[in-house]
């Protein structure tokens, strides 16, 4: 992101001086912090102070035009058993294994499905007991973490109902069983020392690539000698908050590769990092008419 960041600001000073600054509206570069951890919360503090009519993301996509995302919603199960020495383990209620019990069934949920942003797929992540280590001691608590894709539409509400029933219907079935689902809450300190919280889940969001806005950008990077696909991101981008919560009109193009996001060496292409310049430029003349 950092060559993004860069481009578009060459881009909004090159775009500035060829206007003589006598453009229609006014153009921010935002550098977003914690955007991997907190996809979109401090991206909340922007929109309320800039309240943009367009946002560009620059998350990879090899130059060209993204119009949407599945979301990302993190998911805590826990269940709570009685705690006892493990020589005599019929004392007590294993956590863990209740857990066991809760994860099988889980897996027979049946996933919601989009026509273009596919699986709003439940999986699996991690899974913790306690006390740990056990040292002879049967756990009385088991925590597991499910990475949940969000679709379009999709609620807090709604991603968590047929979770929710699931789990009180196997409690009626198992009177030893006590299991909940709720969502994950994070925190981090960003480098200024501010916290930053928030519960995870961050919305879905698609537009139609027959949107004004998005054809209009289109077709000016079209004309600069730009041959952009207009498709959507495999990963969950700032356009949660943008798109999904603020229904602010948004669009990621980016340079290189989306597969090579947050793996070792990371890099982008010098051809795509002056050509991303070229089409933020293009951006601008499209949509500030």
């Amino acid at each position: 992101m950092k060559g993004a960041v860069a481009a578009m600001v060459c881009a909004a000073a090159n775009f500035a001086e060829d206007c003589n600054r006598e453009f229609a509206g006014d153009i921010y570069v935002a550098g977003v912090v914690h955007e991997e951890c907190f996809e979109g919360v401090a991206a909340r503090a922007i929109s309320e102070k800039v309240k943009p009519d367009y946002v560009i993301i620059g998350e990879a996509s090899q130059l060209n035009i993204k119009i949407g995302q599945r979301g990302r919603g993190e998911i805590i199960i826990e269940t709570f058993g009685k705690p006892c020495h493990s020589a005599n383990p019929e004392k007590g209620i294993n956590a863990v294994y209740k857990m066991a019990q809760v994860i099988e069934a889980i897996r027979t949920l049946k996933p919601t499905h989009h026509e273009i942003l596919g699986d709003g797929i439940l999986e699996l992540t991690d899974v913790k007991s306690w006390p740990y280590p056990g040292a002879s001691v049967v756990p009385e608590y088991c925590r597991a973490t499910y990475d949940r894709r969000l679709l379009v539409g999709e609620t807090k509400e709604s991603v968590l109902a047929p979770i929710t029933e699931l789990l009180e219907g196997m409690m009626k079935k198992d009177p030893q069983l006590r299991v909940k689902a709720s969502y994950s809450v994070g925190k981090e300190i960003c480098y200024t020392g501010n916290v930053i919280e928030g519960e995870r889940f961050f919305p879905g969001w698609l537009y139609d690539e027959k949107e004004e806005f998005v054809q209009a950008v289109y077709e000016e990077i079209k004309a600069m000698g730009f041959n952009p696909s207009i498709t959507q991101y495999n990963f969950c981008t700032n356009g949660s908050h943008y798109a999904g919560e603020a229904n602010i009109k948004t669009l990621g193009i980016g340079p290189s590769k989306e597969n090579l996001a947050h793996t070792i060496n990371e890099y982008i292409e010098i051809e795509q990092l002056t050509s991303v310049t070229q089409c933020y430029y293009g951006v601008m003349k499209a949509l500030l008419k």
